[in-house]
């Protein structure tokens, strides 16, 4: 039994692999404070919940937030008895390394999520991710993460211009029916809605440009489903990349280690 922890800027996802599929899957706020002992009570409680009689046996971490590592790695120890792969570790080898600027140090999720679009979808491939940050991740033709493009997330947006100019309400991420807003929040709506429609466009078409080559076009997070309402914008949407990634590179290290 693997247990897949990816931990983002917002939320911390669990999920259980059995060697065949993944059983359940858990999500609870990231909080470095979050000690090894309450996440355990948590998700021992949610496990007893849907009947799950889980040996975990393994266990793989990638983070974003890189303090709340510590406490992870003492849950996998100390319940699991089992030393976790943390992914961008130098004991945590990866398919194909990525190849970007010496001393930069990669998103551990943007690794995952390379690793696992180019094991679904093959080479040259743009992944969107709609996390806290909106990313694009370039793959290679041999799976190699290559570069990417960092913009800030929808709700991080619509967080920023709440908090930035009080008179506007908070809103909710939704598609409006008109472009042109007749009231406050309706043009917001359209701003935020087709903003990052034209975010993705064009991103995704100065990528290829500047690559020279047809490249697909695949999304993953929470909001993706949103922006895919007939615009053609993505070949697939993923919404379990992270954690397919997660068990190819833990699954690589084990056949590594075993030669």
């Amino acid at each position: 039994m693997l247990l897949c922890i990816d931990t983002g800027n917002t939320n911390t996802v669990f999920s259980v692999w059995d060697g065949e599929r993944f059983r359940a899957l858990w999500r609870i706020a990231t909080d470095h404070r979050r000690t090894a002992d309450e996440y355990f009570v948590w998700l021992s409680t949610l496990m007893t919940l849907q009947k799950l009689d889980l040996n975990i046996t393994d266990c793989i971490i990638s983070a974003t937030a890189p303090r709340v590592v510590f406490n992870l790695r003492v849950l996998c120890n100390r319940y699991f008895d089992t030393r976790p792969l943390v992914v961008g570790k130098p004991d945590c080898l990866l398919p194909v390394a990525p190849r970007v600027d010496q001393g930069t140090t990669v998103g551990p999720d943007r690794l995952v999520n390379t690793v696992g679009a180019f094991d679904r979808h093959g080479p040259d491939l743009i992944v969107v991710d709609f996390g806290t940050a909106t990313t694009f991740d370039v793959v290679d033709t041999d799976g190699a993460y290559v570069g990417g493009v960092i913009s800030p997330g929808v709700n991080l947006s619509l967080e920023a211009l709440h908090m930035g100019a009080a008179s506007l309400p908070h809103v909710d991420v939704t598609m409006p029916m008109k472009v042109i807003g007749t009231n406050t929040v309706a043009c917001i709506q359209s701003g935020i809605f087709w903003g990052y429609i034209g975010l993705v466009q064009g991103i995704v078409e100065k990528i290829r440009q500047e690559r020279g080559r047809a490249m697909k076009v695949i999304a993953t997070g929470g909001l993706a489903p949103l922006f895919d309402q007939g615009f053609d914008l993505f070949d697939a949407i993923e919404d379990d990349l992270t954690m397919h990634g997660l068990r190819l590179i833990h699954d690589y290290n084990k056949e590594m280690a075993h030669g």
